[in-house]
Parts: C-alpha cells; sequence; structure tokens
C-alpha cells in the first residue's frame, strides 16, 4: 500500500493533542478512528474536522483501562474498514496529589488508563499488525516522564513506564515490519495548561529553552512523521517535543 490511506487509531482524541494528531494524519490521507471518555462533544468537533479534509472518520466511546471496551472498539473499526495498521496511545488522566498522601484509587486508576490502556491497545493491534507484516506505534509520554513532576507520581511513573513498553513491543515487533516510539511533549497549549495559574505559566517559559509553551499540531506533525512510511527506520526512539526541557534526559 502507499503512505495513504491506511486504518489510523488514535486515543482520547475529543480535543488537545489527541484532536490535533488524529486531523493530522486524516490530513496525511488515512482513515481515522479515535475513541473518548467521556467527551462527546469534543468527539463531534473531532470529527467533523476530520470530515472536512474529506476523509472517512469513526469516533467510539472506549475507556482504554478497559480491555473488553478496547476489544470492542477494535472490533468496530475492523468491520467498519479493516484492521487497524497506525496505532497512537494518547488517552492519558490525571488524579494529582503528594506522595504522602496520595491513594490507591489515584495511583490505580492513572497507571491503569496512562500505562495499563497502552498496553491494551497494542495487545489487540498488534494481531492484526503481525499478520500484514506492517505497523507503526506510537506512544504519548511526557517530559514528566523523564524529569519527574512533585505532586504527580502517578502520571510521572505511568508515563516513564511507556519507555520501557515501546522499547520491549520495538524489540519484540521488528522483525514483523512493525515500528514502536514514543514522544514526550513538554508544556503544551491546550485546555488544560489554559486553566493553569499565571505563575505556573511564567516558570514554564522560563524552565522551557525556547522560552513559550509548544502546541498541539507541532506534536502532531512529529508524530504524523513517525507513523510514515519515511519513518520505517525509526524504532524504540524517544523523541521530545518539548522546546528542550528534557535535554540530556
Amino acid at each position: 500500500m502507499s503512505d495513504a490511506g491506511r486504518v489510523a487509531f488514535v486515543t482520547g482524541a475529543s480535543r488537545g493533542i489527541g484532536r490535533s494528531i488524529a486531523v493530522a494524519l486524516a490530513g496525511a490521507g488515512h482513515r481515522v478512528a479515535f475513541c473518548y471518555a467521556s467527551d462527546e462533544a469534543g468527539a463531534k468537533e473531532t470529527q467533523a474536522a476530520i470530515e472536512e479534509l474529506g476523509r472517512d472518520a469513526l469516533a467510539l466511546k472506549a475507556d482504554v483501562a478497559d480491555t473488553a471496551a478496547v476489544d470492542r472498539a477494535f472490533a468496530e473499526i475492523e468491520a467498519a474498514w479493516a484492521p487497524v495498521e497506525i496505532l497512537v496511545n494518547n488517552a492519558g488522566v490525571t488524579r494529582d496529589g503528594l506522595i504522602a498522601r496520595m491513594s490507591d484509587e489515584q495511583w490505580d486508576v492513572v497507571l491503569q488508563t496512562n500505562l495499563g490502556g497502552a498496553f491494551h491497545t497494542i495487545r489487540r493491534a498488534t494481531r492484526g499488525m503481525m499478520k500484514a507484516r506492517y505497523g507503526r506505534i506510537v506512544n504519548i509520554s511526557s517530559a514528566s516522564g523523564q524529569l519527574g513532576a512533585p505532586g504527580q507520581a502517578n502520571y510521572a511513573a505511568a508515563k516513564a513506564g511507556l519507555v520501557g513498553l515501546t522499547r520491549s513491543v520495538a524489540r519484540e515487533l521488528a522483525s514483523r515490519g512493525i515500528t514502536c516510539n514514543v514522544v514526550a511533549p513538554g508544556p503544551i497549549v491546550t485546555s488544560m495548561t489554559d486553566a493553569m495559574p499565571d505563575d505556573w505559566r511564567v516558570w514554564a517559559q522560563g524552565a522551557v529553552p525556547l522560552g513559550r509553551l509548544g502546541t498541539a499540531d507541532e506534536c502532531a506533525a512529529v508524530v504524523a512523521f513517525l507513523c510514515s512510511e519515511a519513518a520505517g527506520y525509526v524504532t524504540g526512539a524517544l523523541v521530545p517535543v518539548d522546546g528542550g526541557l528534557a535535554m540530556g534526559h
């Protein structure tokens, strides 16, 4: 097949970085399915943005922490189109808290969604990718996975875990023509950062060598490259999109 027209699946794409990734993959010519946990209005906006490009879109409500929900989502994609050939794991949640007071629930929810969710989708996607002897997998981590973040031990642990997962999958599936990479964004302009206090924004801009927050489209451009034919010799890589924040880590 050509670089265009493959079946892509993006998790957590009702807004922010996930939406930009879904739109970028549609712009590259792919059919894009995506899932969302609860933001139905946002999912409709993402679907409309994809369809405005003249590409097929499929919006699915699914909790990636739930294995059965992941299986159903993949079955719907396969029934509508074909097996998934491009998988981007972007779904994530936060349950911030200082480690001394962090509950088991705060820890478990973040690990099950941010790390377990990626495991669930990769495991389900690989059966089709291995048969086709082709696949592109990109996991969205975070600069905090390398740097750590106070009040986010659960989030940083999950994001760091994605690096180990990515590199294990890359080694395991390389002989089948499947690549697996991880993208680690730094501070990115999203609805989440828009809600942060001004002093956080001042700190972030000062900590980033480029002196500004990044955009979701800048992340999406890197992900789209890693999902392309041109990136066929890139696997097991950690690609930062952080303005230099975590350089050297």
